[in-house]
């Protein structure tokens, strides 16, 4: 059973539809392989901030509950 042939919405090339290819079904292989770059983390990425802001809030909470009070 031979693969179905589609066409590339971005480049309109035509490609074989096979399963278990990567990125989406109406793009070719080589469309597909920037969008699954796009999709990694950066450094600005807001988890990194979270995980910042997230020690800060550790620390206060650590010298509030351990503080000697005089």
């Amino acid at each position: 059973m031979p693969f179905p042939i589609k066409t590339c919405v971005v480049c309109e090339d035509e490609f074989e539809l096979r399963p278990g290819k990567p990125g989406f079904a109406n793009r070719c292989p080589a469309c597909s392989e920037p969008d699954a770059e796009e999709a990694k983390p950066t450094a600005g990425d807001y988890r990194t901030a979270d995980a910042e802001l997230n020690e800060a809030r550790k620390k206060t909470m650590k010298e509030m509950l351990y503080r000697k009070e005089q």
